[in-house]
């Protein structure tokens, strides 16, 4: 009982800040280079390269998102097995072919100063790694480790909304300088949802591989 109440509770918790994330996006539609997170970002607007990457993460994150919800329901992969490794592909292109190279190039122009630079370049070093492992662990044969690696993935996928939610439960212009807070709460990000992975994986036998027969 207490697994399938952490693993709801995950689930509805991803639900509900993947809309708000939705929310957050759509506001880039407009394609105004003063809207929400560009408005700090005047510096690099003009530079049509680095522009064309953030709308191309902007945009294809959100089906990062919400193709890995579809990955961690055990009926969801029984009854469809073949929709699960089409959503999977999805999932892992999306993130090595558009998301990693687009994140780099962000990532060398943080916010946070160095604190954020070094933050976003290992967030998505690691997040290309988790991937690929769990790519070439189902390829073997070992889907125990590749469930596992995908659940990290995805943890690291999740960091934007952990971003978000530690911004605006903390943040305070009057009382915090910017710029350091933006670079410790990209690394706060990280390191809250691999934990929260790590429990997830003590807490779930088949996905520890822990009394299996």
């Amino acid at each position: 009982m207490g697994i399938k109440i952490i693993k709801i509770t995950a689930l509805f918790s991803v639900v509900i800040f993947s809309i708000l994330m939705l929310k957050v996006i759509s506001q880039y539609t407009s394609f105004d280079k003063n809207t929400g997170f560009l408005a700090f970002k005047q510096q690099v607007v003009s530079n049509r390269y680095w522009m064309a990457f953030f709308y191309i993460h902007i945009f294809s994150i959100t089906l990062c998102l919400l193709a890995g919800l579809t990955q961690f329901s055990n009926r969801f992969l029984t009854e469809n097995r073949a929709l699960h490794q089409i959503i999977g592909k999805i999932y892992v292109y999306n993130i090595l072919i558009i998301n990693v190279p687009a994140c780099f190039i962000l990532g060398l122009f943080s916010n946070g100063g160095l604190i954020g630079v070094t933050g976003f370049l290992i967030q998505d070093i690691l997040w290309a790694y988790l991937t690929i492992v769990a790519v070439f662990s189902v390829k073997k044969g070992n889907i125990n480790k590749h469930r596992s690696y995908m659940i990290l993935s995805y943890a690291v996928t999740t960091t934007a909304i952990t971003f978000r939610i530690v911004k605006n439960l903390f943040y305070n212009e009057a009382h915090h300088d910017y710029e350091l807070f933006y670079g410790l709460n990209v690394w706060a990000a990280l390191i809250i949802n691999l934990f929260a992975a790590y429990l997830i994986l003590q807490k779930i036998p088949f996905l520890t591989g822990k009394n299996q027969r």
